[in-house]
Order: C-alpha cells, then sequence, then structure tokens
C-alpha cells in the first residue's frame, strides 16, 4: 500500500464536501501518520471496485446514485466478513464520507452515535487508491460514461 499525505490537502480543500463536517472525515478522522501506522498493522486485505453507468461524465446525479450502489454492496460485503469469519480486526475502509447516519453527529458536536458502523474512506486514510488498483491489476479507469469506486477492507486472521 502507498500512502500520500497529498491526499489530506484534497480533503482540506473540501472537494467532496465533507472536510469538518464528518467523524470519518479529516481532521476528525486523525492524522495520517496514525491511519498510516494502523493499516500498516493489517497483513491481509479485501480491495474491490465497482463500475456504475453514468449518462455522461457531467452526470453528476448518476456518480451519487452509483456511490449509493457502491457503499450497499460495501456493507454487504463487510457484514458477511464480520459475521461469518473469525477475524481478529477488521479496517474497514470505503469511498468517500461515512454516511451511515443521516446526519453526522460530529456537526452538533456529539460523539459518533455508532463507532462500530462508522467508515472512513481510502482516501482520508492517505491511500494511493490509483496505485494500488493498478498494482493489483484492476483498471482505473473503466470507459466511457462509467464512476468507478474502491473499497478496502483490511483485516487479520
Amino acid at each position: 500500500i502507498k500512502f500520500n499525505e497529498d491526499f489530506r490537502k484534497l480533503c482540506e480543500q473540501n472537494s467532496c464536501g465533507s472536510y469538518n463536517k464528518n467523524w470519518m472525515c479529516p481532521p476528525a478522522v486523525g492524522p495520517i501518520k496514525e491511519l498510516k501506522e494502523r493499516a500498516l498493522g493489517f497483513k491481509q486485505g479485501l480491495l474491490f471496485q465497482s463500475v456504475h453507468p453514468i449518462a455522461s461524465s457531467l452526470d453528476w446525479k448518476g456518480m451519487l446514485e452509483g456511490g449509493v450502489k457502491h457503499t450497499k454492496i460495501f456493507r454487504k460485503i463487510l457484514e458477511c466478513m464480520e459475521n461469518n469469519y473469525n477475524f481478529k480486526e477488521i479496517l474497514p475502509l470505503n469511498a468517500g464520507p461515512c454516511t451511515y447516519c443521516a446526519k453526522c453527529a460530529y456537526l452538533s458536536g456529539e460523539e459518533c452515535q455508532f463507532p462500530d458502523k462508522a467508515v472512513s474512506s481510502v482516501e482520508a486514510n492517505g491511500i494511493d487508491v490509483m496505485d494500488l488498483v493498478k498494482a493489483s491489476g484492476i483498471p482505473y479507469n473503466n470507459g466511457k460514461n462509467t464512476v468507478s469506486y474502491v473499497a478496502l477492507i483490511l483485516f487479520n486472521s
């Protein structure tokens, strides 16, 4: 896994709109150095990508719908891993901000209501997604009028 602190700079530019609005996004999720150390403590992982059709490269609604579908797939895979395998620990990382709650408790200054369900993004952890998928033989770009999302579930047996 290649890490790059420049991804945190993208978060700080608030390109996705979740910076300082979510427990699982920067700055609340923690410093990249600590997140990197945590991730490197895992020996195995499941990397997967979902690809969704969109009307055009400007189809924001289609991109959002693809993200929702991806997160549903991610949650099902994670639930299967948690319920059917006896892993010592799991670190699930999805695409984009945590969306488990309709409104994150971070916005009202409260603690996370579901810390066992809250999930950070691959990028917020400083992981170079493009390098990771390419090194794994997965195409980063899946063609015209598609949007692709990547998740990584790290675990120790």
